[in-house]
């Protein structure tokens, strides 16, 4: 695919596109796209570091794509190194470099880093080599499309943000998901009016995984050591464009608190009796964490944890001046002050879901994936996902990701400033401006009018 000039960007508006959401996307292409036989001239190559359950899901999808190229593969598990080998193998690329093996064993990305010809890295690993492979990649002249979170606390947001501003080399959260456009178009065309209040949260039954030596046994250790909302950036990647945080609005405060431990000692104890050491660990981490957030311009945000209870999934709720759209337990319902037909009553969304699909959404229409369903821990999707697709487009357009640089480290620096207010009481705690005031001039992402 030729790199899209102004032309051909005017001719996507008869889809529904205009030139205020390029604007908005952060200096990004629009992640919609017309069928394309492939996404670019020049091959985009691309390493991969950490080779789990998500770290193969992204590199099955991404050898579904047309172009791309997996030159350097680094993992320090010998069994996950063979598999993704054999996967690029198996779809008819070169074999890649291996890292990981070696002597320098969990700090072998550093050596991909410096001796790869690379596009991006692709970094997949246990949180706390997030920023280290991040950093590395970008001290290298590579981009880093990282996992959330992207850091763990404020000294590596900082870090991120500075080795960005110096080298121009982006790191970004764009492999943790994609926004819920649709109801940013509500948002965006006025349906609720002013947006006051959103809540959300990662509301997720984990014990399984943290006690399954086999699975990510190192999300046990976050619990043992730390006490806040540990994993804002699944909801806030929905909530930061409804609030337009960074992008005319910024986060001014938190405050957050946390439960009493008890679960994890439970769960241990009645799996695997009362004499396992977790099961009389002291876990630092609070069954229940709430953290209320407040915006300059006065939006607040409620925003819940809790990995250790059982319960089914979050529940998600948007309070405009003119009504309120809840989706709980899958069961989306809207409220409209006047439109809605029975005043105070609750009345199903789906009519409004189908009105305002975004164009992002209804327009999207990548180039066909080579070979099957994507494979790894993640949906068996036949098509392209739509964050790999704007990942790929800001990769052949030399812009950045829809959530960009400043929006990543900002939506995991969540949890660094939850854990200072937990420590002191509930108290309140100021949040970083990592945008060092350009918040104020940046237009919103996912604008259309």
């Amino acid at each position: 695919m030729s790199k899209l000039n102004r032309k051909d960007f005017l001719k996507m508006s008869t889809a529904g596109l205009s030139t205020s959401m390029l604007a908005g996307l952060s200096m990004s292409k629009p992640v919609v796209a017309k069928k394309r036989s492939s996404y670019q001239q020049k091959p985009i190559r691309l390493g991969f570091v950490g080779i789990g359950g998500r770290g193969t899901w992204h590199l099955s999808a991404a050898l579904g794509i047309e172009g791309v190229e997996v030159p350097a593969i680094c993992e320090i598990r010998a069994d996950r190194l063979e598999n993704a080998k054999n996967m690029v193998e198996a779809s008819g690329r070169p074999t890649p470099t291996l890292y990981g093996e070696g002597p320098q064993g969990e700090t072998d990305f550093q050596r991909l880093c410096e001796e790869e010809d690379l596009d991006v890295v692709i970094c997949s690993t246990s949180w706390k080599w997030h920023v280290p492979v991040c950093l590395a990649a970008m001290n290298n002249g590579k981009h880093a499309a990282c996992e959330v979170p992207l850091v763990l606390t404020l000294d590596e947001a900082w870090r991120i943000v500075e080795t960005f501003e110096k080298t121009g080399k982006w790191a970004s959260t764009v492999l943790g998901g994609f926004p819920d456009a649709t109801l940013l178009n509500m948002v965006r065309k006025g349906l609720f009016g002013e947006i006051i209040h959103v809540e959300d949260g990662y509301v997720h039954d984990l014990r399984f995984v943290k006690n399954n030596v086999d699975r990510e046994p190192w999300r046990l250790q976050h619990s043992i050591d730390r006490n806040g909302n540990l994993y804002p950036d699944h909801p806030m990647r929905t909530i930061m464009p409804a609030l337009d945080i960074n992008h005319g609005d910024r986060i001014d405060f938190l405050v957050s608190m946390s439960s009493k431990a008890v679960m994890l000692n439970r769960y241990a104890a009645e799996q695997f009796g009362s004499d396992h050491p977790d099961a009389t660990r002291k876990m630092n981490q609070g069954d229940y964490n709430a953290s209320l957030i407040r915006t300059v311009n006065g939006k607040m945000i409620t925003l819940n944890f809790d990995t250790n209870t059982p319960h089914p999934r979050e529940s998600f709720r948007i309070q405009g001046t003119k009504g309120v759209y809840e989706d709980g337990g899958g069961i989306q319902t809207i409220y409209l002050e006047g439109p809605s037909p029975e005043e105070h009553e609750w009345e199903s969304a789906d009519k409004y879901l189908e009105e305002y699909e975004h164009p992002l959404l209804k327009n999207y229409n990548p180039p066909a994936r080579i070979g099957g369903a994507i494979e790894g821990h993640g949906q068996r999707m036949t098509q392209t996902p739509i964050n790999w697709h704007n990942l790929i487009m800001a990769i052949s357009e030399g812009t950045q990701p829809y959530i960009d640089t400043y929006d990543s480290v900002t939506s995991s620096a969540v949890s660094a400033v939850s854990e200072a207010s937990v420590a002191n009481n509930g108290r309140p705690v100021d949040f970083p401006d990592f945008t060092k005031g350009k918040w104020k001039e940046r237009t919103p992402i996912f604008m259309e009018v």
